[in-house]
């Protein structure tokens, strides 16, 4: 089993859709509180990351490993001290990400994960020579908190085509909420629950 935690209801099913060995069961802790309070201080305080790592303890309970959906959060999961590994979905899309080295450009939606997704991806890039190109997609985290899905990926995608046709190797949606724009994109295009999943299924076959 794999335990998910997300802050949002809607990752869960972009998850499912990911999942290539279906022998492997998912289970979904879902807390939008842990987003809307990061949100509210404008970054990760202390009192949510001990909020969240309590949530991914709640996460590890009969799983074999522990993966965090939430670019947001991500940097808690690298202090867990759980008896399961804790992975971060993001941080398995920027290893895959960089791998070939070239131009990447990573998109973002959320404010708040500006921060925690430059670090992680710049990291990546050093080891392997990658050039990263972080870049905000306008109007699209309005467009998710509004429930207009359909337009915020509508968004997603023309940011990524945009960032193809100006050049880029491969673009990265840093954001599992953005995966679903990733089917309206010619061209190389990496999400996270594809990624994320990869890493706790390579987690679990240890």
């Amino acid at each position: 089993m794999i335990g998910l935690l997300h802050t949002a209801a809607s990752n869960a099913p972009l998850f499912d859709a990911a999942l290539e060995r279906p022998a492997v069961e998912l289970r979904h802790l879902i807390r939008p509180e842990l987003l809307e309070a990061a949100e509210a201080a404008g970054g990760l305080p202390p009192a949510v990351a001990e909020r969240t790592a309590a949530a991914l303890r709640d996460a590890a309970q009969g799983a074999g490993v522990v993966l965090l959906t939430c670019s947001t959060l991500g940097p808690v999961a690298e202090e867990a001290r759980l008896p399961v590994p804790v992975l971060r979905a993001d941080a398995a899309l920027a290893r895959e990400v960089v791998a070939g080295s070239g131009c990447v450009v990573v998109l973002y939606a959320a404010p708040t994960t500006r921060e925690a997704t430059g670090q992680l991806f710049d990291a990546a890039a050093r080891r392997t020579g990658a050039t990263i190109a972080l870049r905000a997609v306008a109007g699209a985290w309005d467009a998710f908190r509004a429930g207009d899905t359909g337009h915020y990926h509508a968004l997603v995608a023309e940011a990524a085509e945009e960032a193809l046709a100006r050049g880029a190797d491969r673009v990265a949606l840093a954001q599992a909420s953005m995966a679903g724009a990733a089917g309206r994109v010619r061209g190389e295009v990496l999400t996270s629950p594809a990624a994320g999943l990869r890493a706790a299924l390579a987690a679990l076959g240890r």
